[in-house]
């Protein structure tokens, strides 16, 4: 399991390395070759707001977690999360700055994976996978074991929405480093998925 903890923390760092070079690709791509960005209701532009929503709760759950525990596995889990996935989000929201687009979606949440018709988010819910406030402040109650495991529960739910929607854009974006950005995040949190399940079995809890 910790040989898995840190395969994880290694992939986690060298998307970190990666973002800047793909920031600067989509610029150019975008930019000074004068092919035309994608318009706003384009996959491309949805992915990319609905994802940087996704992830800034999967950043605020992480954070939570971490002053909660004192379990060093389960901090460094919650701490790489946070990282990866707010630079993940920077890099999304200054693509829709570099194509000129506004960041708050006009429609209903993945209307481009063509879902804009599901019933609308409860208490907070936006999207599948995404807690509650509910559960959130659930979370930032519990301590110890406690919070380990329900921290990590929530964030295997929230990890398989973000799954789906990372598939979504791989099926359906059109720009080549947004494209490898989404099949990089599924093959990343479905590794994290895996190590949750071994941490919950190591706490007597079920995912």
């Amino acid at each position: 399991m910790r040989r898995r903890t840190r395969w994880a923390v290694g992939a986690a760092a060298a998307v970190l390395v990666a973002g800047g070079g793909i920031t600067v690709a989509v610029a150019s791509s975008h930019g000074s070759s004068g092919t035309s960005a994608p318009s706003t209701e384009s996959a491309d532009a949805g992915f990319a707001r609905d994802m940087a929503t996704h992830h800034q709760q999967a950043v605020e759950m992480s954070y939570i977690v971490r002053d909660r525990t004192k379990d060093e596995e389960i901090r460094r889990l919650a701490y790489d999360i946070a990282q990866t996935q707010a630079n993940q989000r920077g890099m999304l929201l200054g693509w829709l700055d570099l194509w000129e687009l506004p960041k708050v979606p006009q429609g209903a949440p993945m209307e481009w994976m063509g879902m804009g018709d599901m019933p609308p988010g409860e208490d907070g819910a936006l999207m599948p996978g995404m807690a509650t406030n509910t559960e959130l402040k659930g979370l930032g109650k519990l301590s110890g074991r406690a919070a380990e495991v329900r921290y990590l529960q929530l964030m295997t739910r929230h990890h398989k929405g973000g799954i789906h929607m990372a598939e979504g854009c791989v099926d359906r974006c059109e720009v080549g480093v947004e494209l490898r950005l989404a099949q990089g995040m599924v093959d990343s949190q479905e590794s994290e998925i895996e190590l949750m399940a071994d941490l919950l079995k190591a706490r007597g809890a079920k995912p």
